[in-house]
Order: structure tokens, then C-alpha cells, then sequence
């Protein structure tokens, strides 16, 4: 009256434990990969899209384009004096306030010393050889004595201003700093100079 129920084969009971592993497989490869940030998502939604080059040329096009966009961006947040687009050795106040009483400064002597170094050439043409060295030499030592002098003076009054206004903020090795940057001339230097000549510091 009452019959057994015929027992699975097992050749089913296999392909059922393969159909759970297999489900089970593909779950755990579907959560095998983080979830995107969310800011992530959003910077990428805001990027245009621009379909991969077919050839090397247009790649090589392409990535010529993106360094010149990224380099001008840079220069711009240059000019504008932004801290993180400016080389490691100009970061900081002090280096800022150092470059902009120099960029102030109406005379600087050290800016126009590119013209006695065309002077000192002109110079070593045009004496003998019997002058020619000690002329030359003292020409150099003069030189090279007005760079000191004027650096170790703008340098002491940016130090002055430092510690007025920036106390606790580092002026080591500032004097060569301004050096360097007094001996270009204005329109060479970089970070650009955002001052103009005569303004106050």
C-alpha cells in the first residue's frame, strides 16, 4: 500500500552538486572584485570619453596633445603662484616671499651681470696677451664679489621678513636661493615672478 520513493541515481545526485558548484563558482568570481569609490565613479563620468588610437602614429599624437594640455595647465597654476604646481626646490613661504622681494625690487645689479660676462669676452679679444689675464681676472674676482655682496644683503632683509612675519619657518640656505634668482633677468625666471617692480612687500 504504501511504496518507497525510488532513491535518486547518481548520476543526478552529480549533476546537481556540479550545478551548486558551478552557481557557487560564479557568485564568488562576481564578488571577487572590490566596489568602485564613489568619487571615483564621478571622475570618471565627468572625463570625456576619447576611443582608443587604431595606429601608433595617432597614439603617439594623442599622448604629444595630453603632455602639452597638462604642461600649460601647470604653467598657468605657476603663474598663479599654486604651491603644488611648483618645483620641490620653490615650495614654501619663505621661498615665496624671497621671490617676491626680489621680483619687487626696481635695481638689481646681480639681474644685468649676463652683459659683464659679454663685456669680460669682448674684453679677452681685444687686449694682448700680456694683459689679457690679470684684466681678465680681476673682471672675474669683481664679478663674482657683487653677486656675494648684493645676495648677502637681499637675503638678510628677507630674513628679517621671515621672522616677522613667517616665525618658526626655516631660511636655511636662502641667501643662494636669492642669489640664483636675482642673477636672471626678470623675464627668464621661473616660477614667473607675480609682483610687479616697486610693489610692496
Amino acid at each position: 500500500m504504501f511504496r518507497r520513493r525510488n532513491a535518486p541515481a547518481p548520476a543526478e545526485l552529480a549533476s546537481d552538486q556540479a550545478a551548486d558548484s558551478s552557481g557557487e563558482a560564479v557568485r564568488q568570481v562576481g564578488k571577487g572584485r572590490p566596489t568602485p569609490k564613489r568619487s571615483e565613479v564621478e571622475r570618471r563620468r565627468r572625463q570625456p570619453y576619447t576611443a582608443p588610437p587604431t595606429d601608433k602614429k595617432a597614439a603617439a599624437a594623442q599622448q604629444r596633445e595630453r603632455r602639452r594640455a597638462e604642461q600649460k595647465r601647470r604653467m598657468d597654476a605657476m603663474r598663479r603662484g599654486e604651491e603644488w604646481a611648483l618645483p620641490a626646490k620653490d615650495r614654501g613661504p619663505v621661498k615665496a616671499l624671497a621671490r617676491d622681494y626680489i621680483d619687487s625690487r626696481r635695481v638689481i645689479v646681480s639681474e644685468y651681470i649676463l652683459f659683464a660676462v659679454f663685456a669680460l669676452i669682448f674684453l679677452v679679444f681685444l687686449l694682448g696677451a700680456a694683459k689679457r689675464s690679470t684684466a681678465v681676472l680681476y673682471l672675474e674676482v669683481g664679478i663674482v664679489a657683487l653677486i656675494a655682496l648684493e645676495a648677502v644683503f637681499h637675503a638678510s632683509v628677507v630674513r628679517r621678513l621671515a621672522r616677522q612675519r613667517l616665525p618658526g619657518e626655516s631660511t636655511r640656505g636662502i641667501a643662494w636661493y636669492v642669489a640664483k634668482r636675482s642673477i636672471r633677468l626678470r623675464s627668464s625666471r621661473i616660477p614667473p615672478a607675480r609682483v610687479a617692480r616697486g610693489d610692496a612687500i
